[in-house]
């Protein structure tokens, strides 16, 4: 407990200087084969995860990649792997945000992470219901909310309804017809 308590203020204080060039609201649409999601980013409280989720988007990492964990009521997961199942993951681990102040509600996007509580690098994850669960306790880790779908839940509930099954390194929850992003891009929201 005292180790994230430690992390949590060294985070909170270098974000305060590092990041105040970030915008509050950064808009990202994730064009799909299932349709479009916009999500709006929150910039202050996330900062650190906003400013490498924004990176991995203006570099083309996310496109052609793949929602590869489909979970109705739960969760759709993406951000990791092509069609074919082959890993893209950039090497590097974040510092986990999710003692922010952002919840694990129907419809916000948060970071996939390994076990260990830093160790997100572009995984993400679209929460279907309310996912309290996912928040931080005293007695463990969170993980990191960074923002929510402010279009396309329509969308995101086509792709929720998506077949599922085995598939490569997985036992389950891989949609059997690949739900690809085709492009993500940051833009101007209204434009």
């Amino acid at each position: 407990m005292k180790s994230f308590i430690a992390l949590l203020l060294m985070v909170v204080s270098v974000t305060g200087i590092a990041e105040s060039n970030l915008p509050a609201q950064s808009y990202i649409r994730f064009e799909t084969t299932e349709g479009n999601i916009i999500v709006e980013l929150d910039g202050q409280r996330a900062p650190l995860t906003v400013k490498n989720f924004l990176a991995l988007v203006d570099s083309g990492y996310f496109d052609g990649t793949i929602f590869h964990r489909v979970i109705p009521g739960f969760m759709i997961q993406g951000g990791a792997y092509t069609p074919g199942l082959t890993s893209k993951e950039p090497v590097g681990e974040l510092p986990n945000e999710s003692g922010n102040g952002l919840r694990n509600l129907r419809g916000t996007i948060a970071m996939a992470r390994r076990s260990g509580p830093h160790t997100a690098a572009a995984q993400f994850y679209i929460n279907l219901a309310d996912n309290p669960s996912l928040d931080p306790q005293p007695d463990h880790w969170g993980y990191a909310v960074f923002g929510f779908v402010v279009e396309g839940s329509e969308t995101v509930e086509r792709i929720a309804a998506s077949p599922t099954g085995p598939a490569g390194q997985f036992s389950k929850d891989v949609p059997i017809v690949p739900v690809v992003i085709k492009k993500a891009v940051r833009f101007e929201y209204g434009n």
